[in-house]
């Protein structure tokens, strides 16, 4: 199995590489695995590409870079998905997406999905997207020149 991304040359998933996702990432539920990769000239951004079709991938990043801390229960068919036997296995990241402004002259925005985190078990290689009902903030994240100003909306 070879991995063509449109951000990255060809790649060569090992079984012990490849997140699996069992309901897939909603919206996305017929994609079920994954491989997270590290994104060139970025230690912020990660890129989450499918291992089946490589036109799918996702910008994704931890929280806390953004100051972003999760404090939530899995529920217990979450934890029978994940198969979490530690807090220490368990890796939250926030999917990203960039918004071009109409305006040339204006820097894009990156926004990220804080009330629907992908919950990754990193021992067993298994993850899931969380909805979280009950958020009372949102953030928006814009690039500016190379840093990213957290501002709230």
């Amino acid at each position: 199995m070879e991995i063509e991304s449109k951000a990255f040359d060809k790649q060569q998933p090992t079984p012990n590489t490849i997140i699996n996702f069992p309901n897939g990432i909603p919206g996305f539920e017929n994609q079920t695995q994954f491989q997270l990769l590290n994104q060139e000239g970025s230690e912020i951004v990660f890129l989450l590409q499918s291992v089946v079709n490589d036109d799918i991938a996702f910008s994704v990043a931890h929280p806390s870079h953004f100051n972003i801390n999760y404090h939530f229960v899995l529920s217990d068919e979450e934890k029978n998905t994940l198969k979490i036997q530690s807090e220490d296995d368990l890796l939250i990241l926030l999917i990203l997406h960039r918004e071009d402004s109409s305006d040339p002259s204006s820097q894009p925005t990156i926004k990220g999905s804080i009330k629907s985190p992908l919950l990754i078990n990193t021992k067993k290689k298994i993850g899931i997207q969380k909805p979280l009902s009950a958020i009372e903030q949102t953030i928006t994240l814009t690039e500016k020149n190379n840093k990213i100003d957290v501002s709230e909306v």
